[in-house]
């Protein structure tokens, strides 16, 4: 029986893929059709593979009404509502229901998903009336996606690439792609090219890089370095047309604001800055290679090398946050649940 007082609606918070994000929880914590190790918000309590009803609908959809109501009546804004629970949402057999419900809010509908059910005809159907929608492709060798995904045993990755390939073909929204790397095990060379040329021939709006910058489920698991997601960021901007990193920090528009460091580490939480990017930056803001220096001291910055170019990007956590730049690096919601 369902409980009218549940919340189903969160934020709306900052977003990284999507600005200011309402999020919805269509589905109980934690159940899902993986179970990965670089999971940041626990272990996957119920595995499962089956679509069935967890929450209703309307209850779903009053709450989002209320909070979007009390939202801009506070004068806040909100870009998307996103379906993005501590689960698989795709899971959930009214997936189609709520997203038509949502679009008679006026606000545009996004779905971060982890492509295991993109086989499915009618998951294929109901993710086509989004607006927005992130599929996850952390491989292309299914020995691979097994080790870090840890896939219900139901579920076929042969199947699953089709699936993902019929619905860009036929998706009218954005599409978006994400792939998470993990020190190890995704993160060679000739592993991500052939996963960026998968990627390319689905043509999305964006393609994400990320790595685990938070306590992951597993202890074993260790995100890649600098110079590892430097590179590979160039291996799949080679291949694909908008390729940004999606490593953890919020921060303001990606041009000069007016605060330097700022505009350094929120530009560079995106893409790595070439050393002649980072001087004009500088010279815009009449400021002087000290605070870039400064920035590398204090492990906020992070300098590496590719094909003879010096890159900086920001550094995944800082060993000495300090109270002025701390606020800089909390994290979002949609930013925990990386499945």
């Amino acid at each position: 029986m369902i409980e009218n007082s549940k919340t189903y609606s969160y934020g709306p918070v900052p977003s990284r893929r999507l600005g200011k994000s309402l999020g919805i929880n269509n589905i109980p914590a934690k159940v899902c059709t993986y179970s990965c190790v670089y999971c940041q918000v626990g272990k996957t309590t119920r595995k499962q593979h089956d679509r069935r009803f967890f929450y209703d609908p309307d209850n779903i959809f009053q709450d989002v009404q209320t909070r979007l109501t009390k939202t801009f009546r506070a004068f806040e804004t909100v870009d998307y509502l996103t379906f993005v629970p501590d689960g698989e949402p795709t899971l959930d057999i009214n997936l189609g229901k709520e997203i038509r419900l949502m679009k008679t809010l006026g606000v545009p509908v996004g779905v971060i998903t982890n492509s295991s059910l993109i086989w499915r005809d009618d998951v294929r159907e109901e993710l086509g009336q989004a607006d927005w929608v992130s599929l996850k492709i952390d491989s292309l060798e299914e020995n691979i996606w097994k080790k870090i995904n840890r896939p219900h045993n139901h579920l076929h990755f042969s199947q699953i690439l089709n699936g993902i390939q019929a619905f860009a073909k036929s998706f009218s929204g954005r599409l978006a792609t994400e792939t998470m790397l993990v020190n190890g095990c995704n993160d060679n060379d000739d592993g991500m090219r052939e996963t960026a040329d998968f990627i390319r021939n689905l043509k999305p709006y964006r393609a994400y890089l990320t790595t685990p910058t938070r306590p992951p489920t597993e202890d074993w698991v260790r995100g890649v370095d600098e110079d590892v997601l430097n590179r590979m960021f160039h291996i799949f901007s080679a291949k694909v047309k908008q390729v940004e990193y999606l490593i953890g920090y919020e921060g303001n528009a990606f041009a000069f604001t007016g605060d330097i460091e700022s505009d350094l580490l929120s530009i560079t939480a995106v893409h790595p800055m070439r050393k002649e990017a980072v001087d004009a930056l500088l010279s815009r803001a009449g400021s002087s290679w000290q605070v870039v220096d400064q920035l590398v001291d204090r492990e906020y910055l992070a300098k590496t090398c590719y094909d003879g170019h010096d890159f900086y990007l920001r550094k995944f956590i800082p060993k000495n946050t300090g109270p002025d730049l701390l606020s800089l690096f909390k994290p979002t919601h949609d930013g925990l649940n990386p499945e």
